[in-house]
């Protein structure tokens, strides 16, 4: 029987995932992706190690694979996972420096030369991206300013998913939405853009070809087939960006469908006919990438969410867990429980959840999060509850940045990701929004994404509504509650009030805390 395996470079976990045509799991194994810290005079620089990278992977792959009867067939295998990281290798395929992480700062000062000297309206204009310091061509900038002999001895700089296709098939490629991560991409063109290529000064010859997500790169190798387990000649398939890949299985690549990935992050995202790369959607902070859906766009924005509740839970949540402890609970659901407590509402407190700055619909790093209307009266329950109202008021400011930016209507949304597994956090959004959430029943849709891009490579499937079709599981449905809509309404004008009431004195504050 015909099996397709999907892999995904996290920041937490390098997963592999064995699926049959239907996309259920026959198999699964995750080795987790360590962060080292190379340099003690910068104890902040983050990197991933290219063997970590291929180890773990190979790793979890020989376990996930050992797991499978002899009947199963590997058809083909993708690779998905985070977008900017990049290494450099040499033409004899060894890596030259680490992977710089997302998490490492150390390319600000590429950044602000990127503003000046190329400035982010003609940077939009052409690929779609805000400004960000993780973006690949930073770190290739920075490699040029502090390691010229590194970049020098370059042949290509690989994204973590090219260097892990290379790795399985020694072919060096890139598809359309990793290269999107870059800085350096065309949207519209669909190619590396010589106007970027000219104004950074970075060599076209350091870039892999770019492809589109399906198509196939090569087969397993002997060498790579001792290390995983997959069988040599398997054929490798260009995945794609991890959220992307994760639309596909609920039928997020459709125009009309808002896909919302809920965990420590929120990413929504919904599919356009075409590159939008207006000033308006600009000035929401979204970004527009070419979809692994081929022939399609997509437009999305991220921003931090339960990273907020995690906060509330690790620096006031001891009574919690102690009480969890004693009924043999989750404090999880202690601490939504006393959310839950608290009335539509939360009693008149309103949060802000800008704990790291805001990036959409208002792109500023100097917002901060802030609680209003506390009174001696406000319960931890009150404080939950707003908390997750705030996150809820965000998604739908986000949403109608969005829609408004666009000139699309969301016809329908659909969440995956480990908070729809908060009952609690899922109908209130339903209540605030206004809108049926759904989360289909998919087990880890960002895998299985990948999957079926190597099942319409490999023509398992006829095309991507044909996969879509045959992993298709309608979940449960978040019905919003109609007579909260007006106490709703009026709470989520005073969480729009805040930021803009705040702002001066935020950024005030961050000024004397950066002198």
């Amino acid at each position: 029987m015909d099996c397709l395996v999907g892999i995904d470079l996290g920041s937490t976990s390098l997963k592999a995932v064995v699926y049959d045509p239907a996309g259920r799991v026959l198999a699964a194994a995750a080795r987790p992706t360590e962060r080292f810290h190379p340099d003690p005079a910068h104890p902040e620089w983050t990197v991933w190690q290219p063997e970590q990278i291929w180890g773990g992977t190979a790793a979890a792959l020989r376990e996930a694979v050992g797991r499978l009867d002899g009947a199963r067939r590997i058809r083909g295998v993708a690779v998905t996972g985070m977008g900017m990281d990049g290494v450099p290798m040499d033409e004899k395929g060894r890596w030259l420096y680490p992977f710089i992480s997302w998490l490492d700062p150390r390319t600000g000062p590429q950044l602000a030369w990127w503003q000046e000297h190329v400035g982010a309206e003609k940077t939009f204009a052409v690929g779609g991206n805000p400004l960000w310091a993780i973006h690949s061509a930073l770190r290739i900038l920075w490699m040029a300013e502090h390691e010229p002999q590194v970049l020098a001895r370059t042949d290509k700089w690989l994204l973590i998913e090219d260097f892990l296709n290379f790795m399985l098939c020694g072919r060096r490629a890139t598809d359309y939405s990793m290269a999107s991560c870059t800085l350096l991409f065309d949207q519209r063109a669909l190619g590396w853009s010589d106007e970027m290529l000219r104004a950074s000064g970075i060599d076209r010859r350091l870039l892999a070809d770019v492809h589109p997500s399906g198509t196939v790169l090569g087969e397993v190798s002997a060498a790579a087939a001792e290390a995983t387990g997959l069988p040599a000649g398997t054929p490798v398939v260009l995945g794609g960006h991890d959220h992307l890949c994760g639309a596909l299985p609920v039928g997020a690549f459709r125009p009309g469908v808002v896909l919302d990935v809920v965990g420590t992050w929120e990413i929504v995202s919904t599919t356009v006919p075409r590159p939008v790369l207006t000033p308006q959607v600009r000035e929401t902070g979204l970004t527009v990438q070419a979809h692994v859906a081929r022939g399609v766009h997509a437009a999305w924005a991220s921003t931090p969410a339960a990273e907020c509740l995690e906060w509330f839970r690790r620096e006031y949540g001891a009574e919690a867990a102690r009480q969890a402890a004693s009924e043999g609970a989750s404090d999880w659901d202690v601490l939504m429980r006393a959310a839950a407590a608290s009335p539509p509402g939360a009693g008149g407190t309103v949060f802000l959840p800008h704990l790291s700055g805001s990036t959409c619909p208002v792109i500023d790093p100097d917002s901060m999060g802030t609680f209003a209307g506390l009174r001696s009266r406000t319960t931890r329950g009150d404080m939950l509850r707003a908390i997750v109202e705030g996150l809820d008021f965000q998604f739908l400011d986000i949403l109608r940045a969005v829609e408004r930016g666009l000139g699309t209507t969301a016809s329908r949304l659909v969440a995956v990701g480990g908070a729809t597994r908060n009952a609690f956090w899922m109908q209130s959004k339903a209540d605030a929004v206004g809108k049926p959430i759904e989360a289909p029943e998919i087990e880890e849709a960002t895998p299985l994404g990948a999957a079926m891009l190597a099942g319409i490579g490999v023509g398992v499937y006829r095309d991507l509504e044909d996969a879509y079709a045959h992993v298709r599981r309608p979940g449960r449905v978040w019905e919003p509650d109609a007579a909260l809509a007006p106490r709703y309404a009026e709470a989520f004008e005073a969480y729009r009030r805040l930021y803009p009431a705040l702002k001066d004195l935020h950024r005030e504050i961050a000024g004397r805390t950066r002198s």
